[in-house]
């Protein structure tokens, strides 16, 4: 379901396909429902505008299990979206979204449901990037010549054994612990991770993800999709890359049924 709260979008527990041009830039959305999956997508995500300039986006996995997971992280978005709906310039955001995902944190961990959900937030203002995340899902930005300039690192033990290069990026996909998550929105222990500013070139592309991607497909794989190309059509292809990896995975290829959401940005001036 797509809702329009004020300027901002959210997208909560469907299927979906959005482009918007705002910001400087575009932005394209895409979600699916794993696969012969009859219960709700866990994923949400959102684009809220904030000021004159700036635009927030973000995209929550919810790992309580249907339908629990997906209230998981309808509130973290719900809860981003209201927070910053308060905020009236383009300064920098740091204290509101973490605020925001700490009120989040406290919801998830009263409602008496025993859900939680990752989060990975972006916030865009000029050319600049700041990343947010709590789990598994992450954000990177991608050159246009496919370096990676910068990448959120996995609150897994998958995840930091590939940072500290005890793992490789292809045994990492694969491990029997990929499934495993430190790190929560809707935990008493829960904590944010949150970037340094980092510049956008022109034709630098963002992406945020849940881990339904991340599961199905390379890192050499997403970046070749996500670097060229008009942006709705790279969105296209990196989804149907997924769908088709999740139902068509062959031999040594990793193969997940999963929701996936992938949210892409890129600067246009």
């Amino acid at each position: 379901m797509s809702r329009k709260v004020g300027d901002a979008r959210l997208f909560l527990g469907d299927e979906e396909s959005f482009d918007l041009e705002l910001a400087g830039g575009m932005v394209s959305v895409r979600s699916l429902r794993g696969p012969d999956k009859t219960g709700p997508n866990e994923d949400s995500a959102a684009v809220i505008p904030v000021g004159g300039s700036a635009i927030v986006l973000a995209v929550a996995d919810g790992v309580g299990g249907s339908p629990a997971g997906c209230d998981a992280s309808t509130a973290a978005v719900e809860t981003l979206q209201r927070a910053l709906a308060k905020e009236t310039d383009d300064s920098p955001l740091r204290g509101a979204i973490i605020d925001a995902v700490e009120k989040a944190n406290e919801k998830i961990l009263t409602d008496g449901k025993r859900s939680a959900t990752t989060l990975v937030v972006g916030e865009i203002a000029g050319n600049q990037l700041r990343s947010y995340h709590v789990g598994d899902s992450e954000l990177m930005v991608v050159g246009q010549r496919g370096r990676i300039k910068q990448r959120t690192i996995p609150h897994s033990p998958t995840g930091f054994a590939v940072e500290a290069g005890l793992l490789d990026e292809a045994e990492a996909v694969q491990h029997e612990e990929r499934h495993i998550i430190s790190n929560v929105v809707g935990s008493p222990e829960m904590r944010v991770d949150f970037s340094t500013a980092v510049d956008l070139a022109l034709r630098d592309t963002v992406l945020l993800t849940s881990d339904g991607v991340l599961d199905n497909l390379y890192i050499n794989e997403i970046v070749e999709i996500i670097r060229k190309g008009p942006l709705p059509q790279a969105a296209d292809r990196l989804i149907e890359a997924t769908r088709d990896r999740m139902i068509n995975g062959k031999g040594a290829e990793p193969s997940k049924p999963d929701d996936a959401t992938i949210m892409l940005y890129r600067r246009k001036v």
